[in-house]
């Protein structure tokens, strides 16, 4: 399933937005605001995010900002009713994929939204490539070269939230929150058991590392072959 986030402070058109998307059989993450957006971030899943301009706290180009500059790479959609070539011009440049203006046509967006996840290879795959490692979200395996393996659930869903936004630093808390949902008493040190058993499945392969951050958490990192 992919997820779509709605950054949108306007509630009729979140909604407008959610009745759409939904039909078209997405999941969708609904935020008033970039500032929300960012707190939602830490604890979902998100595949593509469609972006208003004008907001309080945090705006459109603000929040594009943020996210670029701490290596989210996922496709933003922009969709706001500034219009001007200016207004399109530096939203491409801090880092939109793709522009729409308000009001919008429904079909079009549906045509942009598939258009973009096609392109990073979501809807088609729904796949995360490291090197020769290839993790694939709807059957759960991990495969390199001829080699492949079923990992569980938790286990899974862990390697690929880290290895998805690669040298980002993720606490034990946000790890909790969102793989194991906010209500579960699990302990946090649930995560350093999962933590040591994919680096015990993974120590053969070099595609990647999961470092640990000392009094913070934890990270994925590509690794560099020479």
């Amino acid at each position: 399933m992919v997820n779509i986030m709605v950054v949108e402070d306007d509630p009729n058109t979140r909604k407008l937005m959610q009745t759409i998307l939904s039909q078209n059989g997405y999941e969708i993450i609904l935020a008033e605001n970039g500032e929300h957006a960012l707190e939602l971030l830490d604890k979902k899943h998100v595949d593509l995010i469609i972006l208003d301009i004008m907001m309080p706290k945090i705006d459109g180009y603000q929040f594009t900002e943020i996210l670029r500059d701490s290596n989210f790479d996922l496709p933003i959609l922009m969709v706001t009713a500034k219009e001007t070539p200016q207004d399109k011009k530096k939203g491409f440049i801090i880092g939109t994929d793709d522009y729409m203006v308000k009001p919008f046509d429904e079909e079009e967006l549906i045509l942009r939204i598939a258009a973009l996840l096609r392109r990073s290879k979501i809807v088609n795959e729904h796949k995360l490539i490291i090197g020769e490692t290839t993790l694939d979200y709807d059957s759960l395996t991990v495969s390199k070269n001829s080699s492949s393996q079923e990992l569980p659930n938790k286990e899974f869903m862990l390697l690929y939230k880290l290895l998805s936004y690669q040298n980002k630093i993720f606490t034990r808390r946000q790890l909790m929150d969102e793989i194991w949902d906010m209500e579960s008493e699990t302990d946090e040190r649930t995560v350093d058991v999962h933590i040591n058993r994919l680096r015990d499945r993974f120590k053969d392969n070099h595609d990647f590392e999961i470092q640990t951050i000392r009094g913070l958490g934890y990270k994925a990192v590509k690794t560099i072959n020479n």
